[in-house]
């Protein structure tokens, strides 16, 4: 039983923050005695693994986006998710905004760890090498560390998120996904300033 009523204002509150059902946000609430934050980061908790599962799930629709700032810098972002009706909400729409404007802002080369060409990694770690003066037993670990950290800014999905840096970009898409219901990816993105050719 809770020792503070659960209200059905706090119910509606609970169930727009989490993307949860009435019924669950009202479960959380109680489980929690009635502390709406407590009771929020249950939801997220379980929001963010159920985003998890909804991950290799296929996402053919979505929109195109842009971004330009004071007409000398801009990018261009590829959004997708599962169904047009999403894809055309508010919401999402602000999704791939946002996402522009991270790109425009902090000018990743990657969307994920995966994309980085296997030669590039390959040659920061041959340059970390021969810089290398740790123990030798701990190198391999260092030397992960070390490559992780390389490219920690030029991977769209490990930047720090812009408006929030609280969290990353991955983050801030996986609390979409939680809340949408649909598996949402950035397929690819193009930045552009003026006078700089890549």
């Amino acid at each position: 039983m809770a020792k503070t009523e659960v209200t059905i204002e706090q119910i509606k509150k609970l169930k727009e923050l989490s993307g949860a059902g009435l019924t669950d946000a009202k479960k959380a609430l109680v489980e929690a005695d009635g502390d709406f934050d407590k009771a929020l980061e249950a939801m997220r908790k379980k929001g963010l693994t159920k985003a998890e599962k909804r991950g290799d799930r296929e996402t053919r629709e979505g929109i195109i986006d842009a971004y330009i700032h004071d007409g000398r810098l801009g990018a261009i972002v590829e959004v997708n998710c599962e169904t047009s009706f999403v894809a055309k909400t508010d919401e999402f729409k602000t999704l791939a905004h946002q996402i522009a404007m991270q790109v425009a802002s902090m000018a990743p080369l990657y969307v994920s760890e995966d994309d980085i060409p296997a030669e590039v990694k390959e040659a920061k770690i041959k340059e970390l090498e021969s810089n290398f003066k740790g123990p030798e037993n701990m190198k391999e670990k260092i030397l992960e560390g070390q490559v992780k950290k390389a490219f920690a800014d030029k991977v769209l999905m490990n930047q720090p998120y812009i408006l929030d840096d609280s969290k990353t970009v991955e983050q801030f898409i996986k609390e979409a996904i939680a809340k949408t219901g649909e598996n949402i990816t950035v397929r690819q993105f193009k930045r552009i300033e003026l006078g700089v050719t890549e």
